[in-house]
């Protein structure tokens, strides 16, 4: 595969991702057929976004990243989430128009999760890369990235913006390559009632990266390449985790700020 030291050009947003845990009392597949259906309806129904995708992860999922010395890449089972709500804004007035959905969002939650953790960043700080623009995405996986101790959030951004998109994007294998660095985690911003929200400190996430292919067999030989391999070795001193997930679905529900009669897959 060949690399380039040049990030593609980015389109900077105003978004948030909310990793979701569905309730273990019923088969998993209830919980993520009512988060697809009845839930879906609430939060598209909120008029200040631009964008609503659902992230549906793989159920076996026990980390795609490749192993490395000195970083954590197996996902453990505890912690291993459903899928993912990826919210992009409006603007930075977005949440007052939304106040009503959320609040009905926050009673429903309890019909289908467990556990709820929002992580969200100031404007600019989610960047979604025209890779290849028009072209379909028949494949996707989404990783999560905790910065190691010691490490400063403006270098951990940078090496995000800068280092990390040039280096996948230099594999020539994505179709889609979306990135977000978040802010110190808070339960305050979704302090959902009835649903855990425990996040301890050593758990929490500072960047994710939505990766997308052509079909399953580049994901495969992004993943596998030289490229991230040598990727991962840089990374050792700056992160301290990496999960990377395989996605089964990416719906959407709204876009350019207009809710789908239908989802789009």
């Amino acid at each position: 595969m060949s690399t380039s030291t040049a990030a593609p050009k980015a389109r900077k947003q105003l978004s948030s991702s909310i990793l979701l845990w569905v309730r273990t009392d019923q088969p998993r597949q209830t919980g993520m057929d009512y988060w697809k259906g009845p839930h879906s309806g609430i939060i598209s129904a909120n008029r200040g976004l631009k964008e609503y995708r659902q992230i549906h992860v793989a159920e076996d999922n026990v980390g795609r990243w490749p192993a490395t010395a000195g970083i954590a890449t197996a996902i453990p089972h505890d912690r291993k989430i459903d899928g993912i709500a990826e919210v992009t804004l409006k603007g930075v007035l977005s949440t007052l128009q939304g106040r009503k959905q959320n609040a009905m969002a926050y009673q429903d939650e309890i019909n289908v999760f467990r556990r709820t953790l929002l992580y969200a960043g100031l404007p600019g700080m989610s960047r979604w890369y025209d890779v290849a623009p028009g072209e379909p995405v028949g494949s996707r996986a989404v990783i999560y990235v905790r910065r190691r101790d010691g490490v400063s959030a403006r270098t951990f951004r940078k090496l995000v913006n800068t280092q990390l998109v040039s280096a996948m994007a230099g594999t020539g294998l994505l179709k889609e390559l979306r990135t977000q660095t978040f802010l110190p985690w808070s339960q305050k911003l979704w302090d959902t009632p009835n649903v855990a929200h425990d996040n301890p400190e050593d758990q929490r996430f500072h960047a994710s990266v939505m990766l997308g292919f052509a079909d399953d067999a580049a994901r495969d030989a992004f993943f596998a390449g030289d490229a991230i391999r040598g990727l991962s070795e840089q990374l050792i001193p700056l992160a301290a985790t990496i999960h990377a997930y395989d996605v089964t679905a990416a719906l959407t529900y709204v876009k350019d700020a207009r809710v789908l009669p239908h989802h789009e897959a």
